[in-house]
């Protein structure tokens, strides 16, 4: 029997925050030259907002993580002009294929769109065919602190459409 995964939004005060920083600075680390651990969950803190931009969720699967996503207003420093963004979507290796990155990925873009954002965008090295299944487009392919990224972008339907 599958376990039941639920997606929840992430308080600034909830006791995975620590757990969720550790893994965004074990994969993404190497994108913010300078960043800690401690600076990573300082950021994370303030990312969890109540609604809208910015909102942070989780996968909890029996009491533990074992995924993340986030809705930012900024992802891609050299493109400040594109907002808001999809961002560090995660799933514990051992929880991979279960459909949670794509669960996690629905959660923010209803957020988004209940909150009257008609686009969304992300960047990724190597998980193109992932977000070209749930209908995201490429946007562009470019250099981003020496990792070659597709960014790419998925226009929302209004919740009332």
């Amino acid at each position: 029997m599958a376990e039941r995964v639920e997606i929840v939004r992430l308080s600034a005060d909830a006791p995975h925050l620590e757990r969720v920083a550790a893994w965004q600075h074990a994969e993404w680390s190497h994108l913010s030259p300078g960043e800690t651990q401690a600076s990573r969950l300082a950021a994370l803190r303030g990312e969890c907002g109540r609604a809208g931009v910015p909102s942070v969720f989780v996968a909890i699967a029996a009491g533990r993580p074992v995924g993340t996503a986030s809705l930012v207003a900024h992802d891609l420093d050299s493109r400040p002009d594109l907002t808001p963004w999809l961002a560090s979507v995660y799933v514990r290796p051992e929880w991979r294929g279960r459909g949670i990155a794509s669960s996690l990925v629905r959660r923010v873009e209803a957020e988004a769109s209940g909150n009257g954002i008609e686009r969304l965008y992300l960047f990724t090295p190597d998980r193109q065919a992932l977000y070209r299944r749930l209908g995201w487009a490429d946007h562009e392919t470019l250099r981003y602190r020496g990792e070659t990224v597709t960014l790419m972008t998925r226009r929302l339907i209004p919740p009332n459409a």
